[in-house]
């Protein structure tokens, strides 16, 4: 499989919609998470990230120009335990609270679909990331129309054990802009994560979003042997 800077990836299109990143450091010793949203209309860029605990939510910039919250505002991160639940919508919730109940993070996906957004049918995309005995195991999820038909709901699940160092794995929404928008296609892609600090991972990522499309951007590193988190979070709207 081709693996791609991030830059090279964030510069292949203008608009990837939602997107997660998951994987291990260069020097194997955090995990490393990232979750960006972007948009198009001004309800969707109307937004800001902001720190919910140990978790993330998202929440109007503007109040009075909020439109219609409805797939809007979410909580993208919760953390359950030693797992930590990144997702681009309010199954975030469901995975915390059936994983809670002993199911698995599969399971939990089972009772949910893409999103009800005729006529995109946007993805949902998920990720868990689980620290156990000194080593990070994680997996991703997506939930797409079949073909864009509605009727039929496609379900992938992509499952890494000990993921390799300096490598992360990258699934977004959209292949690009469009009417209806393309839903994203294949195995998340593969991409090469610099031996670097959080900060200048975070400047990245950043730096090579679209700049007319990109609204906020949260990134964690989690120290596989202690727990012990980093955290940062940008937004366009200041």
């Amino acid at each position: 499989m081709k693996v791609l800077t991030i830059a090279e990836e964030l510069n292949s299109l203008a608009y990837h919609g939602r997107g997660i990143m998951i994987g291990k450091s260069a020097d194997g010793k955090k995990a490393v998470t990232a979750y960006f949203i972007m948009g198009r209309s001004e309800n969707s860029r109307n937004r800001v990230f902001v720190a919910d605990g140990d978790g993330l939510r998202t929440q109007a910039f503007d109040e009075s120009k909020m439109t219609d919250p409805h797939l809007i505002i979410y909580a993208p991160v919760r953390v359950l335990g030693n797992k930590t639940i990144v997702t681009n919508g309010d199954q975030t919730d469901t995975i915390y609270e059936l994983m809670d109940k002993q199911m698995t993070f599969e399971q939990a996906l089972r009772t949910r679909e893409f999103e009800d957004d005729k006529p995109n049918f946007t993805p949902r995309i998920s990720g868990i990331i689980h620290l156990d005995d000194g080593k990070m195991h994680f997996a991703l999820s997506i939930l797409k129309s079949a073909e864009g038909d509605d009727s039929s709901c496609e379900r992938f699940t992509y499952a890494y054990s000990d993921p390799l160092c300096g490598r992360a794995k990258f699934i977004h929404t959209y292949n690009g802009d469009g009417n209806p928008l393309p839903s994203f296609e294949g195995e998340p892609k593969t991409l090469e994560l610099p031996d670097t600090d959080i900060d200048s991972l975070t400047d990245c990522i950043w730096r090579n979003l679209n700049e007319d499309n990109k609204v906020s951007l949260f990134v964690r590193t989690i120290d596989i042997a202690s727990g012990e988190t980093e955290t940062r979070i940008i937004n366009k709207n200041n």
